[in-house]
């Protein structure tokens, strides 16, 4: 989710923290756990600070390491004890307690977006990505804050996020009853035995998704709105050939990171205007008002050094440009 729905969450754990009596009938207590739970809910996002040395480096990193299993485990503990320091007479347990809850609530509903994380490392490095929710939802971020103004007037806050928690629980189930009902549509719509995966991505108005489909030979693009499934794009799918231009590119920190982020992908090589080659990877998930923003883009000399590269969203090709000439594009 984004970090603003993130921050209202923590809040919330904060006020659910009331239900435990130990937390409850001390002020200072609850102050220090109200803390833990807003930073232990935006913890596993701090490794945004990566954007900083580059886009191939937080594309390849971000909701992975700071998302798994050690990292949900660990950053209960060490929040836990940089809050400790304030006031060593508090109970550390019921601070790491509602730490790790808000930690934990972090990375499950990550899992709900069409971005997902690498939550079963280091078991596992594959990207969950449920695509049922979509990452900034007007819904959940209202319901939160309709929650904390209850509780800033003088609602108890418990029951208030009881209350909202019950219905985020049945709202989150509708959607992904719809979810698994859109497929079975788009299954129906492209009858082809050799279909593979269906991703599907939500977006910020209930009744409309983005899909992309695999099939065998095939990629199709697609839209959802309110079940009605619209075919946008068809492409053949090409193996990706393993030739001394695509080799060479693939060498390049921008695409690499690129190849191990998009599951579904079509690809151009042709001349570019230095007189080298233009390598480009476009993902077919996220088709907006007839193009594919999300890229990677490598240039080569003919010696097949690589001049510029960059990859990111990009909705024009004068912003394109300005970021392959800015800094090799990292």
């Amino acid at each position: 989710m984004d970090t603003g729905t993130h921050i209202v969450m923590g809040i919330a754990l904060g006020g659910l923290a009331t239900l435990d009596p130990v937390v409850s009938q001390d002020p200072a207590l609850h102050h220090i756990v109200i803390a833990g739970t807003i930073i232990g809910s935006n913890a596993p996002d701090f490794d945004t600070i990566l954007k900083l040395r580059s886009n191939a480096v937080y594309l390849r990193h971000h909701r992975g390491i700071t998302h798994s299993i050690p990292a949900v485990l660990l950053w209960p503990v060490l929040i836990t004890l940089a809050l400790f320091t304030f006031n060593p007479a508090l109970s550390v347990l019921h601070i790491w307690i509602w730490t790790f809850l808000a930690v934990f609530l972090h990375v499950f509903v990550d899992l709900f977006n069409a971005y997902g994380t690498q939550a079963l490392r280091p078991f596992s490095k594959k990207w969950i990505a449920l695509g049922i929710i979509n990452t900034f939802d007007p819904f959940i971020f209202s319901i939160h804050i309709i929650g904390i103004l209850l509780w800033l007037i003088g609602f108890e806050p418990a029951p208030v996020f009881v209350t909202i928690y019950a219905i985020l629980i049945g709202y989150y189930a509708w959607r992904t009853y719809v979810h698994h009902l859109l497929i079975r549509q788009v299954k129906r719509k492209i009858e082809d035995e050799t279909l593979e995966d269906v991703l599907v991505s939500p977006t910020l108005n209930w009744n409309k998704w983005l899909i992309a489909v695999k099939t065998k030979e095939k990629f199709y693009v697609a839209t959802a709105k309110r079940m009605q499934i619209s075919i946008l794009d068809v492409y053949t799918r090409r193996p990706i050939p393993e030739t001394p231009v695509i080799e060479a590119a693939k060498k390049d920190e921008n695409l690499s990171a690129f190849l191990s982020f998009s599951p579904v992908y079509r690809w151009e090589v042709g001349k570019s205007d230095e007189g080298g080659f233009e390598v480009r990877f476009i993902d077919l998930r996220y088709r907006s008002k007839g193009h594919y923003p999300f890229i990677a883009v490598v240039k080569l000399d003919q010696d097949l050094h690589v001049i510029h590269s960059y990859t990111g969203w990009i909705y024009n090709t004068d912003r394109l440009k300005k970021k392959l000439n800015t800094a090799n594009g990292y």
